[in-house]
């Protein structure tokens, strides 16, 4: 179970984790996760989108 996720600081904004699960990720300047992002309810999207991150810049706890 994930209890925190988030976008390390070698995020290169390309949106994939976006196009992934945009319930959870927006991406500006950089990738983050949203304040009020359900993590329990997206888990699975999360980690898929943590697996396909081509700089793996997106960790999970």
């Amino acid at each position: 179970m994930i209890k925190k996720a988030y976008v390390s600081p070698g995020c290169i904004s390309c949106g994939t984790c976006e196009s992934i699960c945009p319930e959870v990720f927006e991406v500006n300047a950089t990738a983050h996760v949203k304040a009020d992002a359900d993590i329990k309810k997206y888990e699975d999207l999360i980690r898929e989108a943590a697996d396909i991150c081509p700089v793996q810049a997106i960790k999970v706890e």
